[in-house]
């Protein structure tokens, strides 16, 4: 059975997919990743990602699981800081690096928030689990919705990539999956806003508790 909340129950007891073909809520449609022009040295290494979250009570994190369009990246890195997020956790590859154009849409964030490349996202997600970071994906196999879930506490929201969404290792890597609501006749939203939507639902409730 798919978890149900966080309380209770063990990591182990993963949730129950409804459907293959089934993708984030947080996805859209882009161009193909824009080459970095030489490594930057605002992409940090993974080891740095422990160090932050250990000096956090309560770290949230935002995972990115393959985001291509720089566009969407540099949006979403400007949300971030403006959220105070600890860290964006991105894989190495299929994924927008920090460019120029990444610079230049967060207009100045990706100056500031600690953007992390990882060579094994599904591995790197376990290590934040086992240092109690609770992982919360955006899906349509989701039973809850955004605004019935809990996002206090060490957190990592997980966004899927425009187009198909959270990979399914990524997916059942998470603890659990919520959905964001749609009222109208389109089916998703785009992931850079949609990650903005998520960002400050967990802030509203951070601000409460």
């Amino acid at each position: 059975m798919r978890r149900k909340g966080r309380e209770g129950e063990a990591r182990e007891n993963k949730h129950v997919r409804r459907n293959d073909s089934q993708s984030s809520r947080g996805r859209a449609r882009g161009g193909g990743p824009e080459r970095p022009q030489g490594k930057s040295k605002r992409v940090r290494p993974e080891e740095d990602l422990y160090e932050l979250i250990a000096d956090e009570e309560a770290p949230l994190l935002l995972i990115l699981d393959c985001v291509q369009d720089p566009h969407n990246l540099g949006a979403i890195l400007r949300t971030a800081d403006g959220a105070g997020v600890t860290a964006v956790v991105a894989p190495k590859d299929k994924s927008a690096s920090i460019t120029d154009t990444v610079r230049r849409i967060s207009v100045g964030a990706s100056e500031h928030v600690p953007f992390i490349q990882v060579t094994n996202l599904a591995r790197t997600m376990r290590k934040l689990q086992e240092e109690g970071v609770w992982l919360v994906g955006t899906s349509d196999a989701g039973e809850s919705t955004l605004y019935q879930s809990k996002l206090t506490g060490p957190m990592g929201i997980v966004m899927g990539a425009e187009g198909d969404g959270m990979r399914r290792l990524t997916e059942d890597s998470c603890d659990f999956l919520i959905q964001i609501p749609m009222a109208g006749s389109v089916a998703c939203l785009n992931v850079s806003v949609a990650t903005a939507v998520c960002l400050y639902e967990a802030v509203r409730q951070r601000s409460l508790s």
